[in-house]
């Protein structure tokens, strides 16, 4: 399987609190994800042009993102507002970061893989989506990918290229494939519908991560019911 141009997740939206930020990756690509003061969040090129540092080791400032090196600011459309070592300077609109339509949906935030002048359809809504969290697996995204097509980990269902769904402990869970590099990856999880126990679900996702980081798959299997279930 492989992955094209098009809405990947890259954090849980819960997580990501206003005035944070976060240095994350995408196909290798080196991305910022960073929430304002007003609630927006935002997804770039980890960069700032000035001298390459990345942002994701700045602070949020209002709805500014600060550079850690020199101070640069940048507004929430990636142009360069302020410049600590010349306060009076207006700022040329050509020192811009790279920027990446972003969207928050299903509990998740998303951006598109590609740079675009046009906005994409975003990806669609679940208000009922519930965090669970983040998994961080030593394995390709296409492989995992293939492992959950074929059956190998447990029944999970495609909904897309990067997102599946399962239902575990009588609870319905999407996971979001996210590729970080060659070799690694990370599954953001929500749940859709369902009640579940914590710890149950818990092991099940432990569980999963080895599963998919063993040489050979071996089928994850679901916990089994509580007695009256």
């Amino acid at each position: 399987m492989s992955f094209e141009a098009g809405w990947y997740a890259v954090a849980i939206a819960e997580g990501l609190e206003p005035g944070t930020s976060a240095g994350t990756r995408l196909f290798d690509k080196e991305i910022v994800v960073w929430r304002d003061q007003d609630g927006a969040s935002h997804a770039w090129e980890d960069r700032c042009p000035h001298r390459g540092m990345r942002l994701s080791f700045g602070f949020v400032r209002g709805n500014h993102i600060a550079c850690l090196y020199h101070g640069w600011q940048y507004d929430t459309a990636g142009q360069c507002r302020y410049i600590p070592a010349h306060p009076n300077l207006e700022v040329p609109d050509t020192i811009k970061v790279v920027t990446y339509p972003s969207a928050e949906a299903g509990g998740l935030v998303w951006i598109w893989s590609e740079m675009t002048t046009e906005a994409p359809v975003p990806p669609p809504a679940d208000f009922a989506a519930r965090p669970v969290r983040s998994l961080y697996v030593e394995r390709s995204a296409e492989s995992i990918a293939a492992a959950f097509v074929s059956g190998a980990l447990g029944d999970f269902e495609a909904s897309g290229p990067s997102v599946f769904e399962t239902v575990i402990d009588g609870a319905r869970l999407r996971l979001a494939l996210q590729p970080f590099t060659a070799e690694r990856s990370a599954l953001h999880i929500v749940r859709l519908g369902g009640e579940a126990d914590p710890t149950a679900i818990a092991a099940w996702s432990e569980g999963l991560r080895r599963g998919l980081e063993a040489p050979l798959p071996v089928r994850c299997a679901a916990p089994a019911a509580h007695a009256g279930a």
